[in-house]
């Protein structure tokens, strides 16, 4: 068994170092990990912010570990040089389509949702988020305008790339409540047409399943208002990524979502795939231990589950992080003053106790 664990930029290092303590406290049979650069960091060292030695590096894992790039410092160099090309090259050079974001609330924090707890006490959904198409992967550019300077960006999927994230919803719908929503938003955009027109044609296979569609500025109303109604959500890159984000919001924190890039290469262990928890670098806290690294514990449980095949152990790691929040151990984005290292300490310890 073969990991890439790439830290990246700001706080990346920080919650990754805490997951690795975790795999490590695990001791894994037969797993060799290996690092390799990303991000600023590989832009500072090698020139570019995915070498092609790490690329080499995760197509030879069976799974990449990754942590957070973005950095300040290099918001004005050239598009292609930035540190988020790192992830986005990823996706796009591994075939990793289709983006896994679950969204619970853990028993005790309902208090720390920005909704009522009796409303954040009902969210258990998941997020699957097409992750190689739309506007982040279209034709862009800038241009002159009677107004001045013009951007612009292409959002675009065409039949198969809309089928194929459709099937993996469908697939992750049966092995939940059976219950798809698919968000779109097909009243404006072609696009989303199209994509709801794919959507509905590919349900006709899977019977079982109980299909809804809904607009996207509903969808975000609904995850407020009433988040309990949703089991699955399928939907493009740019909308997955806003309405993700808006449910980590929901559950009580950014720190507290895991999510998995999967594609359909498989391995001897399980399905290939990047596990990274749903956060940025923040770059304003790196280095002052305030980062909660429960998101990127909870990522390695998911790389365990998905692409290593060790469900006991991915077990393992999500019943001492429920515990360990139970216990009250928070850091300063639950409102506690519990330090990175301190979270990771007191996962470790719930592990070991319960081994």
């Amino acid at each position: 068994m073969k990991i890439a664990l790439f830290a990246g930029d700001g706080i990346g290092p920080e919650v990754t170092a805490q997951a690795r303590r975790v795999l490590e406290t695990l001791d894994l049979p037969g797993l060799t990990l290996f690092e390799g650069d990303v991000g600023a960091a590989a832009y500072r060292r090698h020139g570019h912010p995915l070498p092609q030695e790490t690329l080499d590096m995760a197509r030879a894992a069976d799974a990449v570990l990754f942590g957070a790039v973005g950095d300040f410092s290099c918001d004005d160099l050239p598009r292609d040089l930035r540190p988020e090309q790192a992830i986005l090259g990823l996706r796009s050079e591994l075939g990793l389509f289709a983006n896994l974001r679950p969204a619970a609330g853990f028993p005790g924090l309902e208090h720390l949702s920005s909704l009522k707890p009796d409303v954040a006490r009902s969210i258990d959904l998941l997020v699957v988020r097409e992750l190689n198409g739309d506007v982040y992967f279209g034709a862009k550019g800038e241009r002159d305008s009677k107004g001045g300077r013009e951007g612009w960006d292409t959002m675009s999927y065409n039949e198969a790339e809309v089928r194929r994230i459709a099937h993996s919803a469908f697939r992750a719908a049966m092995g939940r409540g059976k219950k798809l929503t698919s968000v779109d938003k097909a009243n404006v955009l072609e696009t989303s047409r199209i994509w709801r027109e794919t959507v509905i044609a590919v349900a006709a296979e899977y019977p079982e399943v109980e299909l809804d569609h809904m607009y996207v500025d509903n969808a975000a109303m609904q995850l407020v208002k009433s988040p309990g109604q949703f089991d699955t959500i399928v939907t493009g890159n740019l909308f997955g990524d806003i309405l993700s984000d808006q449910a980590s919001a929901c559950v009580g924190s950014i720190g507290l979502l895991a999510s998995a890039s999967l594609g359909e290469r498989q391995t001897e262990y399980g399905t290939f795939g990047l596990y990274e928890p749903i956060h940025g670098s923040a770059p304003d806290i790196a280095g002052q231990g305030k980062a909660n690294p429960v998101a990127a514990v909870l990522s390695l449980a998911m790389l365990l589950r998905h692409s290593l095949g060790r469900e006991a152990e991915a077990l393992r790691i999500e019943r001492a992080v429920e515990e360990i929040l139970a216990d009250g151990v928070f850091g300063s984005d639950l409102g506690g003053t519990a330090s990175t290292d301190e979270v990771g300490d007191a996962i470790v310890r719930k592990i070991v106790t319960t081994s």
